[in-house]
């Protein structure tokens, strides 16, 4: 259940937080509606096969300790992330929308394997997570998976309503509020991942 619960506020904080993904759904969703941002929310679920396997293969090949300094670095990274979006100003406007004609799920995939951020949080934080969880049990390893991509894409999902509702309706207070919240889960998250992993750290 522990990783199951991780998953969730790794899923919701990661799916609310500001970055290349959700800048994406966004202009996508503006220039051509709901369903093409829907395709870009999915987009990880086509790169992160990848990303997860080589990281996962990474994790599983280091000794206890040396996994355990990756779970702690990801821990204080994702407070960084915590920090970094409980200060940062939510920006409201977008840049101009990406051309229509090419395939929504595909630019968010190029994109989502070219950025650094899965790439980090895969090796540092869910390839730690995902190797204790499957240590433990497959089906706690699949309930993280699940409950993580279940917030993420859901998330962004939700956003992609909001914003195909019209820009009438993208509240600035509201989104700011979102944000702060999303900072502090993952705050709250990285200090977890910090204790978890720390003694790991620090045995032998």
């Amino acid at each position: 259940m522990q990783f199951v619960l991780a998953g969730l506020a790794l899923g919701l904080g990661a799916g609310l937080a500001p970055g290349p993904l959700m800048a994406l759904v966004i202009t996508t969703t503006l220039a051509a509606g709901f369903r093409s941002g829907v395709r870009v929310a999915f987009s990880p679920l086509v790169t992160d096969v990848v990303v997860i396997t080589i990281s996962v293969l990474v994790v599983g090949a280091l000794p206890d300790r040396a996994t355990g300094a990756l779970g702690v670095a990801g821990g204080l990274y994702v407070v960084w992330l915590g920090i970094e979006a409980l200060r940062e100003q939510v920006v409201t406007a977008v840049e101009a929308p990406p051309r229509a004609g090419r395939d929504p799920l595909l630019r968010g995939a190029l994109m989502n394997l070219l950025s650094p951020h899965p790439w980090v949080f895969w090796l540092a934080v869910g390839g730690p997570l995902l190797v204790s969880a499957w240590s433990s049990s497959p089906a706690a390893a699949a309930g993280f998976l699940a409950a993580f991509y279940l917030l993420l894409i859901g998330s962004k999902v939700v956003l992609a309503a909001v914003v195909a509702g019209g820009r009438r309706h993208l509240d600035e207070r509201g989104l700011r509020i979102a944000h702060q919240a999303a900072g502090a889960l993952l705050l709250l998250t990285g200090v977890v991942l910090v204790v978890q992993f720390a003694p790991a750290l620090l045995a032998g």
